[in-house]
């Protein structure tokens, strides 16, 4: 057991953990979005802060949808109309409340599921001795770069997972459509198989009729 006052050093997972709960603001959120419908999420943001507002259309009609951006006095900052994806970087100009709004008023019918990500600031150094001209150790270099990598590692994750999101609601959809076509190609198959056996019979009843008449 070590002596009272001094500290032990963190183990490697135990410390990149750690520092990596030290990051930025972030917001991540999967949602519904009703047809006819309009959501707003406000931040408060302080002056001279960098954000980025990232956003994609996972499920729903043409996989778009309206977004706008503004900050506390109202003033648009971005304005898009029905976007599948975008990204958007800006520094805050005062201190307030930012508001950004999604909508689907344009849709009369589908309803839309969206995913936003919303970072406020950029990542802190992991070690104080980053911003400065002396080098890292052996064992911070190491903490860097894992962090680094785990960071390229969750992006990677988040888009793949949108992506595959995206391809299995727009299999979902094409099966629907087929299976809908199939029953209709045997509705339309039933139909003219019944009219031609009627149509036939009707043809044998009026030789049988004619052939009545002349041996009368």
């Amino acid at each position: 057991m070590p002596p009272q006052g001094s500290r032990r050093p963190l183990p490697p997972l135990l410390l990149v953990w750690a520092l990596a709960a030290c990051a930025a603001r972030a917001s991540e959120i999967t949602f519904e979005l009703p047809d006819n419908a309009k959501q707003c999420f406000y931040e408060e943001i302080a002056q001279g802060t960098k954000c980025t507002l990232e956003f994609q259309v996972i499920t729903g009609g043409h996989y778009d949808v309206d977004c706008r951006l503004e900050d506390p006095d109202g003033i648009v900052l971005y304005k898009e109309m029905k976007k599948q994806y975008d990204s958007f970087t800006f520094t805050a100009s005062r201190n307030g409340t930012y508001k950004f709004c999604f909508s689907n008023e344009f849709s009369t019918f589908t309803h839309k599921t969206v995913y936003f990500d919303f970072q406020v600031g950029e990542d802190p150094p992991l070690f104080p001795s980053e911003n400065r001209v002396t080098a890292l150790t052996q064992m911070e270099s190491a903490c860097v770069s894992i962090h680094e990598a785990l960071k390229s590692v969750i992006d990677y994750q988040t888009h793949f997972r949108l992506r595959e999101a995206q391809g299995r609601s727009r299999a979902e959809d094409l099966n629907t459509r087929v299976a809908y076509w199939s029953i209709g190609e045997a509705i339309i198959l039933l139909v003219v198989s019944v009219g031609q056996v009627f149509l036939l019979k009707s043809f044998f009843s009026d030789k049988r009729t004619t052939a009545t008449r002349v041996g009368s």
